[in-house]
């Protein structure tokens, strides 16, 4: 058996990865989540611009800064890509309130850092998904991250159904985006951008 992780040959009995230690199966789960996730609008240009050594050191910082975020709002980091992050929550409100808490983390670090801000994008949708070696898969995760690149640094974009799901939630409206198209997904679809 492979490991999907490292790529090492195994017994076919085994459970972990004599090589890595990760389980080699696991069983998916289908359930409703909702799905997280962030982009630095501008960071390829900026990281010409610091170069390899300062910008790997602020891509640091981001990530030390999602994953606090996400932990604040029982949120499950997912994965790293880059300057994208992607996370999963067992509800739309806990992951409206973790998008707030991450715009307003940056706002903060902008402030201090004026020289390299970070102007983060955020999308959420919430949907049936499948969870698998640790990852997320299914149209809600692809939407979700459709919504993201249409976002502007420092706004948050979400899919009607967390807004509708969400409710409530103090500090916090909505404002309706229209509809979009987001690529690869049929149909326009609505969005609000969260005001915080």
């Amino acid at each position: 058996m492979r490991c999907p992780y490292c790529n090492a040959d195994n017994p076919s009995d085994s459970s972990s990865c004599i090589w890595c230690g990760k389980a080699l199966s696991t069983p998916s789960v289908e359930g409703t989540f909702t799905l997280l996730f962030t982009d630095i609008e501008g960071w390829t240009r900026l990281a010409q611009l610091l170069g390899d050594q300062h910008a790997h050191k602020l891509l640091q910082e981001h990530d030390r800064i999602l994953a606090e975020c996400a932990a604040r709002h029982s949120g499950r980091v997912v994965k790293y890509m880059g300057d994208s992050f992607m996370a999963a929550f067992p509800s739309a409100t806990r992951a409206l309130r973790c998008a707030v808490d991450i715009q307003r983390a940056f706002a903060d670090h902008n402030r201090e850092h004026p020289e390299t801000p970070l102007k983060v994008r955020v999308g959420l949708n919430s949907g049936e998904s499948i969870e698998e070696r640790n990852d997320y898969f299914g149209t809600a995760v692809n939407v979700a991250a459709r919504i993201t690149h249409r976002a502007r640094g420092g706004q948050i974009l979400v899919a009607e159904v967390v807004r509708d799901l969400a409710g409530s939630v103090a500090e916090v409206a909505f404002r309706d985006a229209g509809r979009r198209q987001l690529k690869g997904i049929p149909g326009r679809q609505r969005l609000y951008e969260v005001v915080w």
